[in-house]
């Protein structure tokens, strides 16, 4: 069974049974069901056509589903017949669906929740731990934004805010998440900056590809996490890099500074240090100042006061992390880091041990408690 290709189908698949008359809502359970037949029948009986396969499926179980509930027997009428099998149109929807997941009727918090589930493909606790709320809070979220567009016709695209926003979660969770989906991210990126002429879409790509451009660095051979300082910056993606760089020098000129054209800018410049004790932490903390004032966003902050640490000391960093909610995700490995780098191994070990059992995933907890291990170790010599 190639999920992967299961996958890649799915947006294209969803998207021609919307365009055949099908609201959002039953076209994805419908969808779903396909799915799971698929996963049941291929590996015994591959079809020749799979996209033509699923369409067909996914179809007959959308007209099962309107048959059964009398509420949707109005749409009865518009169905002419079943599409045929067959080779189906090789049109990419991905990037439309998003810009109508984003509809007019919803907020845009509910439409970057209903997009990240429905066409990127993310758990309801995965978006829940990008959203910063407990799942059956984001799920009740999800809920409400399928109720609310059920029924609507999806006609009416989104703005671009609220796309580059579910982009930049897709393309966050794919590069430390459990799901692959960063390079899908960067291809629908660099399409929507194809098509529009918009500095915060070319801020996003810049600051994708700044990110991509580290990922064989970022783990060692055991898959273990590697920290930015530790990287071998033989390793980054120059290409990636030179891309990245200029799209954003284009972006910067324009004097339209947004929040993605100032989270490029800072990875940028760890991009530009040949050894991490060159980075130039102090424009960095000026980014940083920037991007407070563009979003207010805590998690900004908490970044922030890992930079002011290493630009003016870590007593430093710890002053400004003494302001923020010590619940923050993170929260307690930046203090970790922050007292080690003080001198005071005792508390950063105990922290780093208490951070590991807050991690959000398996690389992280362990990378956590190596540290803590290390620590401990040391003392005891």
């Amino acid at each position: 069974m190639n999920e992967v290709l299961l996958r890649s189908l799915t947006p294209n698949v969803l998207g021609i049974l919307v365009r055949r008359g099908a609201d959002f809502a039953a076209a994805e359970d419908a969808v779903q069901d396909a799915l799971v037949e698929a996963v049941r029948v291929w590996p015994a009986d591959p079809p020749r056509d799979p996209k033509g396969w699923l369409i067909t499926v996914a179809w007959r179980r959308f007209l099962d589903a309107s048959r059964a509930d009398a509420a949707r027997r109005r749409r009865e009428d518009l169905v002419d017949e079943e599409p045929a099998p067959g080779p189906a149109p090789a049109a990419d929807d991905t990037l439309q669906l998003y810009f109508l997941c984003a509809h007019p009727a919803l907020t845009p918090s509910s439409a970057v929740a209903l997009t990240l589930r429905a066409v990127g493909g993310l758990t309801t606790r995965q978006i829940a731990q990008a959203y910063l709320v407990p799942e059956a809070t984001m799920a009740q979220r999800i809920s409400r934004a399928k109720r609310t567009v059920s029924g609507v016709r999806l006609d009416r695209p989104g703005d671009v805010a609220t796309v580059l926003r579910v982009l930049y979660l897709v393309f966050n969770e794919g590069y430390s998440g459990d799901i692959d989906l960063a390079a899908e991210a960067i291809r629908l990126t660099r399409q929507l900056a194809a098509a529009i002429d918009h500095p915060e879409v070319a801020g996003l790509l810049a600051l994708m590809l700044l990110h991509h451009a580290r990922r064989a660095a970022r783990t060692a051979s055991d898959g273990s996490l590697v920290p930015l300082a530790e990287q071998d910056r033989s390793r980054w993606d120059t290409g990636l890099i030179a891309e990245g760089v200029e799209i954003l020098q284009a972006a910067l000129a324009r004097d339209r500074l947004g929040e993605f054209q100032a989270q490029a800018a800072i990875a940028a410049l760890h991009a530009d240090a040949p050894r991490a004790e060159e980075t130039d932490w102090v424009q960095i903390v000026e980014w940083y100042d920037e991007l407070v004032r563009l979003t207010g966003n805590p998690i900004v902050r908490l970044n922030r006061a890992v930079a002011v640490g290493e630009a003016d000391g870590p007593r430093a960093g710890l002053a400004a992390l003494a302001a923020l909610d010590d619940s923050l995700p993170r929260h307690t490995a930046v203090a970790a880091y922050l007292h080690e780098r003080d001198g005071d191994p005792v508390t950063a070990a105990r922290l780093y041990a208490e951070a590991a059992r807050k991690a959000p995933n398996l690389a992280e907890r362990d990378h956590l408690t190596r540290r803590a291990a290390r620590l401990n170790t040391h003392q005891r010599r």
